[in-house]
This record gives structure tokens, C-alpha cells and sequence, in this order.
């Protein structure tokens, strides 16, 4: 025993020396600084197989020790996965895709894990190359997204050999669903809005028949009260500085205090109020909805915004889909992640979460 042990010391100074020449270092060659076989290394590698726990610690320090790093395709083969998720969207532009995709590729980095991102636009045969193309890849799970919660994407994702879990786009029955909570997004808005003091309250946001935008109207109306005004048009700049001039132009209360929908509404508003000699946020502070940090940064003051916590839920959603993968038994389900409420100068003063 004692020689094996001086023979196995022997071995990892020489692989440490092989490492630094810049060969790469085998299953083999660690198997051998080990003195053990190779589905014993294996074993030790992925936690699973009996061995005495201080020999899995062993193979483990020996082989970070003499720098080894087993290739895609051994480990693909010793576990039968390929070690690599797909991430579909039809959000192109990338709104919310690339958050969600970086907290996947955060969630996921450490279990070795790569992510492909295949965007599919609102193409139903673009979107069946892509998951083809993803199954010959032999892709451990996939997860879909896109630009809307009450939406799925225009390909068929049921009855795949992979597991799939959705992120900010519906799902099939029965399937992993995460998205933000509107509601609790926009309660938080509204309750900010009255601790400031506002109690001539508006809501601006997008159109009547998506469901976050109907689902944030009737949280804002459970504080705000039933008759507070909530004001529907497109998620867009213009709509806000539009509805801004339909309340000035109206016979109605004037607002002290305004939620809207999204940063694009709010950044409309801020600018209609400015022109108006309405100053923000002393005679009107403003709340937006997304945190887009760009849009929210470069509004006339730095708005305070809900952030949907999309990285968050990009890394909830590549965890689910591991452990999907793993074999490990996932309640299905739609999940509400939620949000949080950052503090700008629109309302309330500096930068903070809440």
C-alpha cells in the first residue's frame, strides 16, 4: 500500500509537469495517479457509484491538482447526456431573452453545462428546424421564451424526447412555467406611490388584452381604489406622452402621482410632464414597469421602475431544467418569481432596491 501511495505521488508531479507543457491531461493518465480504473474515476466524478467518501475526495483533489478537464464527449458518453441545454425565443430583439439567458448561463456554468440560443421569430417552420436541429444535438433539455406570458411560441414543443420548462411564454399543460408576478410588481409600484405621499393616482400601460397589462391594472386598483383611472394604449414612448396630453386636455383631477406600465410609457410621460412645466417628481412622481436599465438611466430624472427579476428567473429556470434532466421529479406548475421595486429620482430619491 505504502509503495502505491508513493508511486501515486510520483505519477500527479508528472502529470502537474505534463499539465504545464500544455498536454492535455487523460482519464487515463488520472485513473493511474490515482491508482484506481477509470470507472472508479468516473464514479468519483459524478457522484454517483459506492466508494468510501475519502476516496471520491481524493480523485477529486488529485484531478483539480493535476489540471484534468474530461471533454464533452467522455463525459457525454459516461453519463449519457450531452451537457448542453437549447434556449428558444421569438423575442428577437432581446428584451427579455438576454437576461433570462444570462442567468441560465450563470445557473448552469458551474455544472459544466453550455447554452445555444435559437431565435425563432414568429416562424412555425424556423421553429421546427431549430428544435430538430436541437434533438440532433442530442440537447439535455430546453427551455423556451419569449416576448409575452399569455402567448407560446408558434412551434409544437409537446411530446418532445427532451424535458422543456418555459420562461416568460406559456406553456404546455402539465409542463414548468416561471414568470414574473405582475400583480405583486405592481403593488409594489402603487404602495411606493401612496408611502410618498401621492394620492391623485393614474395608471398608464399597454393594451387591455395582454395579461400582465390587465393583470397590473387590477393590483394598482386594489390600493388605489376601484374608480382609480388606468388609462390602456401600446407599450410604446408615444403613448405616454399622448396620454399625458388626454389628461391635461381632460376636465378631470389632474394626477400627483403616476404608475405606468412599462419604462417605455414612463421615459413618454416624464417628457410630457417636463413640457407641461409639471416638475418630477415635486408636483408628479413616476413609476415605470421592466427596470431596462438603458431606458429607466436615461429617462429626465433616472426612473423608479419594478424590476421583473428576469436573471432570477433565467436561473430558476435553468436549475428546474437540470434537475429535469437528472431525473429528479419537478412539480409542475406555474411559478410567479417576485419583483422588486428600484428607487430612482422619479420618486423617492436615490438608487436602491426594495
Amino acid at each position: 500500500m505504502r509503495k502505491g501511495f508513493l508511486t501515486g505521488h510520483r505519477e500527479e508531479g508528472s502529470l502537474i509537469t505534463q499539465r504545464n507543457r500544455g498536454v492535455r491531461v487523460t482519464i487515463h493518465d488520472l485513473a493511474k495517479a490515482a491508482g484506481v480504473s477509470v470507472s472508479t474515476v468516473s464514479k468519483a466524478l459524478n457522484d454517483n457509484g459506492r466508494m468510501a467518501a475519502d476516496t471520491r475526495a481524493r480523485i477529486k483533489r488529485i484531478a483539480a491538482e493535476i489540471g484534468f478537464r474530461p471533454n464533452a464527449l467522455a463525459r457525454g458518453l459516461l453519463s449519457n447526456r450531452s451537457f448542453t441545454i437549447g434556449l428558444l425565443t421569438n423575442d428577437t430583439y432581446g428584451r427579455f431573452t438576454l437576461p433570462v439567458m444570462a442567468g441560465i448561463s450563470e445557473a448552469l456554468v458551474d455544472h459544466g453545462v453550455s447554452v445555444f440560443l435559437c431565435a425563432i421569430e414568429d416562424d412555425p417552420a424556423l421553429g421546427k428546424v431549430h428544435v430538430d436541429a436541437m434533438l440532433d444535438k442530442q440537447v439535455d433539455g430546453i427551455i423556451a421564451t419569449g416576448k409575452r406570458v399569455d402567448r407560446s411560441l408558434p412551434v409544437d414543443l409537446s411530446s418532445l424526447p427532451v424535458p422543456v420548462v418555459y420562461a416568460f411564454t406559456q406553456g404546455e399543460p402539465d409542463s414548468v412555467t416561471l414568470t414574473s408576478d405582475d400583480a405583486h410588481g405592481a403593488s409594489l409600484a402603487t404602495d411606493w406611490l401612496m408611502k410618498m405621499g401621492r394620492k391623485r393616482l393614474v395608471h398608464i400601460t399597454g393594451p387591455e388584452d395582454f395579461v400582465s397589462a390587465s393583470e397590473r391594472a387590477d393590483a394598482f386598483r386594489k390600493l388605489a381604489g376601484s374608480n382609480a383611472p388606468v388609462m390602456h394604449g401600446i407599450w410604446a414612448e408615444g403613448w405616454g406622452h399622448d396620454a399625458i396630453d388626454q389628461i391635461w386636455k381632460g376636465s378631470g383631477e389632474r394626477p400627483d402621482g403616476i404608475f405606468c406600465g412599462n419604462d417605455q410609457i414612463a421615459r413618454g410621460v416624464a417628457d410630457a410632464l417636463r413640457e407641461r412645466g409639471m416638475k418630477v417628481p415635486e408636483d408628479v412622481s413616476v413609476i415605470g414597469f421592466d427596470n431596462w436599465e438603458i431606458m429607466a438611466a436615461q429617462t429626465r430624472p433616472p426612473l423608479t421602475t419594478i424590476d421583473m427579476n428576469l436573471k432570477e428567473l433565467g436561473k430558476a429556470a435553468g436549475l428546474i431544467v437540470l434537475a429535469l434532466a437528472e431525473g429528479r421529479v419537478v412539480e409542475p406548475g406555474l411559478r410567479r418569481l417576485p419583483c422588486k421595486l428600484v428607487v430612482r429620482q422619479s420618486c423617492g430619491g436615490g438608487n436602491q432596491k426594495i
